[in-house]
């Protein structure tokens, strides 16, 4: 599986950015697929997730400023970001999961998801 991450940039304050994730190597689409991010020195954070139904979730921080979707058939995820804040600056990840179920809630933990893009670099910044 390859995830290919790209929209990531220098923008200021207030601004909008979108990331686009497209995924290859699988016939089917992901059973959940996510955003991550890692601010330096910092752990990774879970920003949004969503299943292959539609079911989403965010972090508080991404609440009501980010918007996750999908277009299964282009396979490409999507991470809509408004109202960028000098704390959204980081390196922001895909990840998949390509298992045919998941078990439980929808949530933002690294474990679930087995595959990861190599990231595209978010710089908010007057």
């Amino acid at each position: 599986v390859q995830l290919v991450e790209s929209g990531g940039g220098l923008v200021q304050p207030g601004g909008s950015l979108r990331l686009s994730c497209v995924a290859s190597g699988y016939t089917y689409s992901a059973i959940r697929m996510a955003w991550f991010r890692q601010a330096p020195d910092k752990e990774h954070e879970g920003v949004a997730a969503i299943d292959t139904n539609g079911k989403t979730t965010y972090a508080d921080s991404a609440k009501g400023r980010f918007t996750i979707s999908q277009d299964n058939a282009k396979k490409t995820l999507y991470l809509q970001m408004n109202s960028l804040k000098p704390e959204d600056t980081a390196m922001y990840y895909c990840a998949a999961d390509y298992r045919r179920y998941y078990v439980g809630a929808l949530m933002l933990r690294m474990g679930d998801f087995p595959y990861w893009g190599q990231g595209t670099q978010v710089t908010v910044s007057s």
